[in-house]
């Protein structure tokens, strides 16, 4: 891995460990956030499942970069870990942290997910639903100026290819969160 690589990811972690304005620290306290946080609230009725990010850091400046570990449930019933990692080329400068949840529409779009290789293309611009922000598509994805408030996502939008995301910012310099490209790797838990 390169030394420039190697940087973005260490700013990656130190973004994620360091965010200032933090909102929710656990994986209840992020569900409990996106349950209470407009739009985002009304997908947990109907879903066949979510993935949720407590926190997922990014830092970038020529290359950026983000991680995060998450949890995947079905019905409400914890079925998994994943984790999500995004590398991206383009204009940017600083470091960011947020939440994020993924919300399958049916078990399709579950199974997809889980299948071990999922990764946003291109086509995520019109997945991606940012709490509290006003989202535009852009050449390099789908990226959106980002809330501090956890109580600003006042969304619209709902399902593209059996997949809505919504994300909140947590704090740091970067105000943009982008979808397009991250990757996700998947580990059942026992029994599963």
């Amino acid at each position: 891995m390169s030394k420039l690589l190697q940087s973005v990811f260490a700013a990656v972690v130190l973004a994620g460990a360091s965010a200032g304005v933090a909102r929710a620290d656990s994986y209840d306290d992020t569900i409990h956030t996106f349950k209470h946080a407009g739009k985002s609230g009304t997908f947990f009725a109907k879903a066949y499942g979510y993935a949720v990010f407590p926190t997922v850091g990014g830092a970038g400046f020529v290359v950026g970069a983000a991680h995060g570990k998450g949890r995947v449930f079905a019905h409400g019933v914890l079925t998994g870990d994943t984790t999500m990692n995004l590398v991206s080329a383009g204009l940017q400068a600083g470091a960011k942290a947020y939440s994020e949840i993924i919300f399958f529409e049916d078990k399709r779009a579950l199974d997809e997910f889980e299948s071990g290789h999922f990764q946003f293309g291109a086509d995520a611009s019109a997945v991606a639903i940012t709490a509290g922000a006003e989202a535009g598509a852009g050449t390099t994805g789908v990226s959106s100026e980002a809330s501090a408030e956890a109580s600003n996502a006042n969304t619209s939008g709902g399902y593209f290819n059996g997949m809505a995301v919504f994300t909140i910012a947590k704090g740091g310099l970067m105000y943009a969160a982008t979808i397009s490209g991250q990757k996700f790797t998947y580990a059942p838990r026992g029994g599963n």
